[in-house]
């Protein structure tokens, strides 16, 4: 999927809702652990009820890889359900692989030739070799650029002796890597005004931003901090949306809140067009 393409999916749904599919077995409703497979009967409901406001979806390796071969399995059985239902969904594997060059290339293998996803969420802390073998053609990499976690204050936001940040290093060195067609960028939503610091570095570049909802990021402020011409934004929302009710009518509380959301970024939407 290009930039472009991404782009006229976000104006024809008026939405760039981002899912994550962030399935924990410890969380989902009792009535579907009797399934053969719980997790991706999770996922395929949620999927079911909320493709009408999403553009895209990002299931969090961590909690498939937990279950073991069984959860590897639902992974797989959700993004092969996402490319044959709804194949306009853009699909990021949030997985913050990061290793040197040899690894990273089994890695862009086992997501882009075995799974078939579109992105890969990266570490870049060990370099260009890392980052590299993940830029496939038609494919994209998200790197981490700063993060909302408590501890992003510990590397991401440490100064050279020039006053140069880490995140900014980050974002300037791996624009030489990759430009705004294969590259985006992790930001999460809590950072509210430094939105403006990441559009000095990266005007252009999509950004993936996660935190809204039980997170408490704010989406207003993400879009009044970071949006750009052609929205560059993907809003993540995860645990607000798949775990809203616990109940059998699970699906239907989740088509609630991401339509909740849809209309206040169709509202955002709007005041792009305007300015």
């Amino acid at each position: 999927m290009t930039k472009q393409t991404l782009f006229e999916h976000i104006l024809r749904k008026q939405s760039f809702l981002c899912t994550g599919l962030d399935t924990d077995i410890r969380r989902i409703p009792a009535h579907l652990l009797d399934d053969e497979d719980p997790v991706f009967a999770f996922n395929r409901a949620i999927i079911d009820a909320t493709a009408d406001y999403c553009v895209a979806y990002k299931p969090n390796l961590a909690f498939y890889e937990s279950l073991g071969a069984a959860g590897i399995l639902a992974f797989e059985k959700t993004v092969a359900y996402l490319r044959t239902h709804c194949p306009d969904q853009f699909i990021i594997a949030d997985a913050k692989r990061g290793d040197i060059g040899n690894t990273a290339e089994m890695y862009a293998r086992s997501f882009f030739e075995h799974s078939d996803v579109d992105a890969v969420t990266v570490a870049p802390y060990m370099g260009e070799d890392s980052v590299r073998p993940f830029l496939t053609d038609g494919r994209w990499v998200i790197l981490l650029a700063l993060t909302s976690n408590r501890g992003a204050q510990d590397f991401q936001l440490t100064e050279d002796a020039r006053g140069e940040r880490l995140f900014e290093k980050v974002l300037k060195k791996s624009q030489e890597w990759a430009n705004e067609e294969q590259m985006m960028y992790v930001v999460g939503a809590t950072q509210g005004r430094m939105f403006l610091e990441i559009r000095k570095h990266a005007p252009h570049h999509f950004l993936l931003v996660p935190g809204v909802g039980a997170q408490g990021g704010s989406l207003a402020e993400v879009c009044r901090y970071g949006m750009n011409r052609q929205c560059g934004l993907l809003v993540n929302s995860s645990r607000a949306i798949i775990y809203a009710d616990s109940t059998a009518a699970f699906a239907t509380a989740a088509r609630r809140e991401a339509h909740a959301i849809q209309q206040e970024m169709a509202k955002e939407l709007s005041r792009l067009r305007q300015t």
